[in-house]
């Protein structure tokens, strides 16, 4: 379900109410895109021709317009990624703050060489809003990527915790000689977003496809995928290459994490288990354990989180000390 058509008439045209689970996209930043090859150093040649820019002072009506399609035709608790430079940001959060989604985070994109200047800083990251749509429990698949005990041999720290930082170190993927677009975001970041946001067999769409990054792959983790592209020349040759893209090719290059180590966090915590946490402790504590150790054992015998178990045994203490 890929279309040769502007995203709006597209999206009116072709969706149906909640009928999408996931947005990735990345829209056209209305800073002159058909002119960006003045600022870059790469070979023009291989970047296909036909870029369609939005003229500045059309903006703010096109993310409103575009935003509002996005809106209707995501499913309740589905997710919107939106990338975007600073330059235009205002008017899309403008969009965004005219619908009922709501701000979940506010992430920063660094990626390598960023535009060289002279007068100022150099600008070398981009923003990705990511909002819900209210109504149902979004998907959000918290241990897709880390388990909650993994650790960072090299700088400490959980995995897991680092790679749900609000800031992403992504590289942008060089393509020497082969045809690209003007943009395309890397198979590294997508591949994040869809893992964190999607399951299997649910509806990718992106409203301006470019490239075709997010479709190749969001069918590359086993999604289907959707859109629409306004320029015929990159439609026609996407659409081709499109062809070759087989379902789930990505899933083995994915890394598989371990068990969580906490299988048990989040769940309801009845009397009996928490009688059973307190006299574990009490019998460690015997035997001269630590606080710090015998909580490291309680998690490996309860699966209980570190911090519900302090909880626990911190409250025990608070009611011994009283009698």
């Amino acid at each position: 379900m890929f279309y040769n058509i502007d995203c709006i008439e597209g999206a009116k045209k072709y969706l149906e109410n909640a009928s999408v689970d996931l947005i990735v996209t990345d829209p056209p930043y209305g800073i002159g895109g058909d002119l960006l090859h003045k600022h870059y150093n790469r070979n023009e040649k291989f970047v296909l021709e036909g870029y369609i820019e939005v003229p500045q002072p059309e903006y703010p009506d096109f993310s409103v317009n575009w935003i509002k399609e996005a809106e209707r035709v995501l499913k309740p608790g589905g997710s919107i990624y939106v990338v975007s430079g600073y330059t235009n940001l205002i008017h899309i959060l403008n969009a965004l703050a005219q619908t009922t989604l709501k701000e979940v985070n506010h992430l920063i994109w660094k990626y390598n060489f960023g535009v060289y200047t002279k007068k100022k800083y150099i600008s070398s990251h981009y923003h990705i809003l990511y909002y819900v749509k209210p109504g149902a429990e979004p998907v959000f698949n918290t241990f897709s990527r880390y388990s909650d005990a993994e650790k960072n041999e090299t700088v400490g720290g959980s995995l897991n915790y680092q790679d749900r930082e609000d800031v992403w170190v992504i590289n942008r993927e060089y393509k020497p000689g082969q045809i690209k677009n003007k943009n395309e975001l890397p198979t590294q970041l997508l591949s994040k977003i869809i893992q964190y946001s999607s399951r299997e067999g649910d509806l990718v769409c992106d409203f301006f496809l470019g490239s075709f990054s997010t479709a190749k792959v969001a069918i590359g983790l086993n999604r289907q995928a959707g859109g629409f592209e306004k320029s015929t020349i990159a439609f026609e040759h996407q659409i081709k290459e499109m062809e070759q893209v087989v379902p789930g090719n990505l899933l083995n290059t994915l890394r598989q994490p371990p068990q969580n180590k906490y299988f048990n966090q989040g769940k309801p915590l009845c009397e009996a288990e928490k009688k059973e946490i307190i006299e574990q402790h009490k019998a460690l504590k015997l035997k001269g354990f630590s606080k710090k150790a015998i909580i490291a054992q309680l998690g490996d015998t309860t699966g209980r989180g570190p911090w519900s178990l302090a909880k626990i045994i911190d409250q025990e203490v608070l009611e011994t000390s009283k009698q």
